[in-house]
């Protein structure tokens, strides 16, 4: 109960700031539509190329708040969740609307309409809620193409193996094609949750803002102003003294170890 009153409460901020920059994003989209330098005349090309268009700019969107630690203390607050259900879906990102829909630019620029682009948006948002179920296994053919519940179970993971995967929303071929797809498997159940969960896991402040203190102290630290920058930019669980490992550090131990033990 405490954790669906948590994702209800975070969804209802996110919520809140993204209808408050509604009519700003639809002026700023606009304006590069204005720059458009194609014009899709056949209505199903034209829905089916947004469809596409528009996950693929998602998967780098949803890429960087995985590996650039700045927009990971945004996109945190949907991975503190140890539950994994349908309302974990509405535990959004609250604070995503202030910079989401720079990743859209290059959309009204291919001639598609910013109240367009947001509907699209919001459909496949729809679907992604959707996805955070347990009770559906694997969907056979449809595992090739679609973003299924197997593979956002593996997103959700804390599990080294699982970790920064499976970024599409609607389809998982970017993932297949950029290197960062990974199937669940019966042999590693997924763990939800972090690598280090939340000492106040139903806080409703600290839950949004904790990354962010953490940046703040690590940035105090006396080191040097690299190490200060890759503190802010650089993947999330970066150290300079190897006190804390990016998601790509602990894989190459895991394989290590394993390689070790055979």
């Amino acid at each position: 109960t405490k954790g669906t009153l948590m994702n209800v409460w975070l969804s209802a901020i996110n919520f809140g700031l993204d209808f408050l920059l509604r009519g700003f994003v639809l002026v700023f989209l606009g304006y590069f539509f204005t720059f458009k330098f194609i014009a899709i005349e056949s209505v199903w090309i034209y829905w089916t190329v947004l469809l596409f268009t528009e996950d693929f700019m998602f998967y780098w969107l949803h890429r960087v708040d995985h590996y650039c630690r700045l927009f990971w203390a945004v996109h945190i607050t949907h991975h503190s969740s140890e539950e994994f259900n349908l309302t974990v879906g509405f535990r959004s990102s609250v604070l995503q609307p202030l910079y989401r829909f720079i990743w859209f630019i290059p959309l009204p620029l291919f001639g598609f309409k910013p109240e367009d682009i947001m509907l699209m948006y919001a459909i496949t948002q729809i679907y992604g809620i959707l996805i955070h179920t347990q009770f559906i296994k694997k969907l056979g053919p449809l595992e090739w193409i679609l973003s299924t519940p197997s593979h956002h179970r593996v997103h959700h993971a804390s599990n080294v193996k699982y970790l920064d995967k499976n970024m599409g929303m609607i389809l998982i071929i970017w993932d297949r094609m950029f290197g960062t797809f990974q199937a669940e498997e019966e042999s590693e159940p997924v763990k939800y949750g972090l690598t280090k969960n939340l000492d106040k896991p139903y806080h409703p402040f600290a839950t949004i803002f904790h990354e962010w203190a953490n940046i703040t102290k690590d940035i105090m630290k006396p080191v040097n102003v690299k190490s200060k920058f890759m503190y802010v930019f650089g993947p999330p669980g970066w150290s300079h003294d190897g006190s804390s490992k990016t998601s790509s550090q602990l894989r190459a131990e895991l394989s290590q170890k394993s390689e070790t033990s055979e």
